[in-house]
């Protein structure tokens, strides 16, 4: 035990430094558990062409006009709690839920399945890995 102590406190930013990466990891590794919903761009091609599944866009229009996901339906972050309405039809089939880069649809799922839509998925990377994967957009 003196030695930890002689250790701890002749080499301080080392063991603080520890410390802090291990705070990280286990930080990552408990948001990875919540990731359990997050989907490759190749798995949501996969689930939009076998189960019809609905991409739900929750940038803003303005960036939605610039590329997005073919067929996808633009619902903004700031106006999806008012405009759940527009998804109730789609209830029983899953729906991928994008961004720029993975975040903002983060929110958004966690949202969607608090309102009662249980098949939600997030495009983990978000438009920006879908066309990393070279896949389609439309500016249609």
């Amino acid at each position: 035990m003196d030695q930890l102590i002689e250790f701890t406190g002749n080499h301080l930013f080392l063991v603080v430094a520890t410390l802090v990466v291990a705070a990280m990891l286990i930080h990552n590794i408990a948001l990875d558990v919540g990731a359990k919903n997050n989907i490759a761009p190749q798995q949501a091609t996969e689930l939009i062409n076998r189960q019809d599944a609905l991409v739900v866009d929750v940038r803003p229009m303005a960036d939605f006009n610039k590329g997005h996901i073919l067929n996808a339906r633009n619902i903004p972050l700031g106006s999806l709690a008012k405009q759940l309405s527009q998804l109730e039809k789609h209830k029983g089939k899953p729906l991928i839920v994008s961004c720029r880069s993975g975040a903002q649809s983060a929110l958004a799922a966690k949202q969607l399945r608090k309102s009662g839509f249980e098949d939600v998925y997030n495009l983990k990377g978000g438009i920006m890995a879908w066309q990393s994967a070279n896949l389609p957009v439309s500016r249609k």
